[in-house]
């Protein structure tokens, strides 16, 4: 009698998650994963620190090999094999191996799709220059930093001002490159608001990072096909012998459109609390998926390795028989630039807007430490709440300590549709060199529920 088979479209956060989940459920399921990259589990979220050097090898980012999953976990791992179709009708994927060009048909019982996402490239003239990458596989960041060490460029050109731009600000810096952020929008971050933004460019002024907003580049030119300058869009030139474009993410989820799946008004797949597709016995997770946001009580596209884990754990405890729900998100992210951290939770006053939400809003600076310790700072806070029931929406942090801490204090408040009035009397933690008596948290909900129609 034939094994019932589960196929897995991409490794990584998703499709490890599921598979081994699947696998500890199902002990006789057959599990095969196809991951079209060199490398099936991996931090990708620490690229920037092995470019940097903080991270002295890309073997310390790799959390478990092919080797692993088949003889600890019984899962067949198939690297440098690309899915190129998915047949609904017949149950069958087409699979090519990608060193030898030879495609393969193989049929399964359940499918789960965990393509992942793939850098946005605009169209810039001379991308294949040597010396221009993008950062998203682990190859990138090796490819990188490689190049750094046999080319030792000194003009780093970073185009994107995201979550990725700030990071490889820092690590070029670190790198000892001169570092010159290059944004086409009039602001950077465009997920957060201006008065948290302000202080990050203050930050990058302050380590000599050169930041050129409503500017984009139209053009890489160099010599012997070498990366050498950036044509902007307005005819001015820039020296860069190495180029990151970090300018966002799209969903790899062409091949399930081009299978009859159903995707999102976002592009990414559309899936249910289960992960399911509108086709039957069709998961989907991770990067290539949309996720439902709390907050606005519809689905949204924010790619992160933290949802990635969760969907694919969620989606392998369904495929095999169980009866998981991965509720959703609301848009949690923090990062690191320089000294500062920074953390966003919920929404912006910016998406508050956009919706059409009625909200009030406030701004506090408050000690990280009390205000007697040793190296206490300050931390700046936004909050946004409903102006009709006080509800937390949103909040906005950054500052040099302490701000992973509190935006998940604020995470899980909006999670639990916590007000502004239930936040202020939270029995937080207190010790001088942890927090003042009030700590940041409890004043800006505090300043913000002054600000609220309805005082109870």
């Amino acid at each position: 009698m034939n094994r019932e088979r589960l196929i897995v479209i991409g490794g990584v956060a998703a499709g490890m998650s599921a598979a081994s989940r699947a696998r500890k459920l199902k002990p006789d399921m057959e599990i095969l994963v196809f991951e079209k990259g060199g490398y099936v589990s991996y931090a990708g979220c620490g690229l920037p620190y092995l470019i940097s050097d903080k991270v002295k090898s890309s073997d310390r980012l790799v959390v478990y090999d092919a080797k692993f999953f088949k003889e600890k976990r019984n899962i067949d791992v198939f690297l440098h094999h690309e899915v190129k179709r998915i047949f609904t009708q017949r149950k069958a994927v087409m699979v090519r191996n990608i060193a030898t060009g030879e495609g393969k048909e193989y049929p399964y019982d359940k499918l789960l799709i965990a393509t992942g996402a793939r850098p946005f490239v605009p169209p810039i003239k001379g991308m294949d220059s040597a010396g221009v990458f993008t950062l998203r596989p682990l190859e990138d960041g090796i490819a990188i930093k490689e190049y750094i060490g046999r080319n030792s460029p000194k003009q780093g050109l970073l185009i994107g001002a995201g979550y990725i731009g700030m990071e490889m600000a820092e690590s070029f810096a670190e790198a000892g490159l001169k570092v010159t952020l290059l944004e086409k929008m009039p602001n950077i971050l465009g997920t957060m608001d201006s008065e948290i933004t302000e202080i990050i460019e203050q930050e990058l002024n302050r380590n000599n990072v050169t930041l050129l907003k409503s500017k984009a580049v139209v053009e890489f030119a160099g010599e012997n096909s070498h990366l050498r300058r950036a044509i902007l869009d307005n005819g001015e030139s820039l020296d860069a012998d190495i180029a990151v474009v970090g300018a966002g993410l799209r969903p790899n989820s062409e091949i399930a459109k081009d299978a009859g799946i159903e995707l999102g008004k976002t592009g990414a797949i559309k899936v249910n609390q289960r992960m399911e597709t509108n086709i039957p016995d069709i998961y989907a997770a991770g990067d290539c998926a949309e996720a439902y946001h709390l907050v606005l009580n519809r689905n949204v596209y924010i790619p992160l390795a933290t949802t990635a884990n969760k969907q694919g754990r969620a989606a392998g405890e369904n495929i095999a028989g169980g009866s998981a729900s991965f509720p959703g998100i609301v848009g949690t992210a923090i990062f690191k630039v320089f000294d500062l951290e920074v953390g966003r939770t919920g929404i912006t006053e910016k998406e508050a807007k956009a919706e059409g939400i009625e909200y009030a809003a406030n701004v506090i600076e408050h000690g990280s430490r009390a205000p007697y310790y040793p190296g206490v700072s300050p931390i700046r806070i936004k909050l946004l709440a409903d102006k009709k029931t006080g509800r937390l929406l949103g909040a906005q942090m950054v500052g040099r300590e302490g701000v992973s801490k509190r935006i998940d204090v604020f995470a899980t408040a909006i999670t639990a549709k916590m007000s502004v009035h239930e936040i202020r009397d939270l029995d937080l933690g207190y010790a001088p060199p942890f927090a003042p008596p009030y700590d940041p948290i409890l004043i800006a909900a505090d300043e913000l529920h002054k600000k609220l129609p309805d005082k109870r």
